[in-house]
């Protein structure tokens, strides 16, 4: 079994509703309960904040910056994990405008060369009431969350991703602009099809790890199998040609297509069109046709898969975040998905109004109140 990574301190300062926060967390389960608007999600969104990317929120840092305070903002974690305890800081100073990667980031008090740093120490998977209409909402939402995936196993993702999106942008400029540079043209979209082929790889494979997670669950469990696959060009390549051929092609259907694309004015073709198709597997149904109910039970599985494969790829167990999940499940899946959460050995943040939607975990983890801006023990 992985070893545990967990957080057992958590402080906050001028972050959201919180002038200034220090909790002491126990490992395994963490409950905390309030009212709607107490700041429950805004803790998991800083926890978020310990990977990197912008949180579970997406939102840009300058917002999550508390409001009448400096413009700044400070999160810090002790960890205690397999290789001893380590401290984490990350967040923004005052007058700050960063950009995706512009936070600041400190492990152990020495400043990280990137947010990718804070892999090497821990890993944050979560699930949120937004995510419940990812079956029926954009494909891009699909991507994001395929990518996010990925970034759990493969700390190097996040940077080919930054990388493909900042060619396309120029390449996308050339277009509207009219340029006929072909030099130019041809320099980005050689970058363009290596940093996108290495993505279409990184979510080939993860695809392929993650379905034969699934298939570890029940076949008559809480929690549906799903088969999951890719909807792309260059992910359906790359599993059956070398990437330096498929590399090769997209090149010439960049190059071939810059007329349509310029009458476009966008790139038409690559991976930020692909998709993630989920079927629910016992119904042999698209998972968008699905009910809510169903649907939400198919995402548990999915993330839940996800989690174990994090801990046997990784080596340690990830960090779980989990918003509002027990309103949303019936009493037999709330039961069972906190036996699996014991199961995978992992540290476990859950929200909620009421606490007594996680009584079945009395004297088996940890229950705090939110209060607007204070968290203390649950009476």
């Amino acid at each position: 079994m992985p070893a545990q990574t967990h957080i057992s301190k958590l402080t906050l300062t001028n972050f959201r509703n919180y002038a200034t926060l220090t909790i002491d967390l126990a490992p395994g389960a963490v409950v905390f309960s309030g009212d709607n608007g107490a700041g429950k999600t805004n803790l998991l969104e800083a926890i978020s904040l310990l990977t990197p990317g912008r949180g579970l929120r997406r939102t840009p840092y300058a917002d999550v910056a508390r409001e009448g305070g400096d413009g700044g903002f400070a999160l810090h974690a002790r960890l205690d994990g397999p290789d001893g305890q380590v401290e984490i800081g990350t967040g923004i100073s005052g007058g700050d405008n960063p950009g995706e990667g512009g936070r600041r980031v400190r492990i152990n008090g020495a400043s990280a060369r990137s947010a990718e740093d804070m892999l090497e120490w821990l890993r944050v998977v979560w699930l949120t009431p937004a995510m419940d209409a990812l079956f029926t909402g954009p494909a891009a939402d699909r991507r994001r969350f395929l990518d996010r995936l990925v970034l759990a196993i493969d700390p190097r993702h996040g940077q080919r991703a930054i990388d493909y999106e900042k060619a396309m942008r120029s390449r996308n400029r050339l277009l509207t602009d009219g340029s006929r540079d072909d030099r130019w043209f041809d320099a980005i979209e050689t970058q363009m099809a290596e940093t996108g082929v290495a993505i279409a790889a990184a979510r080939a494979e993860m695809v392929r790890l993650l379905a034969a997670m699934i298939d570890r669950l029940p076949d008559t469990g809480p929690f549906p199998q799903a088969d999951i696959g890719l909807s792309g060009d260059l992910e359906a390549a790359v599993s059956s040609t070398p990437a330096v051929d498929v590399e090769e092609s997209f090149r010439r259907t960049l190059a071939d297509g810059r007329d349509r694309d310029c009458a476009a004015g966008r790139t038409l073709e690559g991976p930020h069109r692909s998709d993630l198709v989920v079927r629910h597997r016992p119904k042999a149904m698209p998972a968008e046709l699905c009910s809510t109910g169903e649907q939400k039970a198919l995402l548990v599985g999915i993330v839940l898969s996800h989690a174990r494969l994090t801990g046997e790829m990784s080596g340690m167990t990830p960090i779980m975040l989990l918003d509002e999940i027990a309103a949303h499940l019936d009493g037999g899946r709330r039961a069972a998905l906190f036996s699996i959460l014991e199961e995978l050995n992992c540290q476990v943040f859950m929200t909620g109004t009421d606490a007594a939607l996680f009584s079945s975990l009395k004297g088996r983890a940890q229950f705090l109140t939110v209060d607007h801006g204070t968290v203390g023990p649950t009476i």
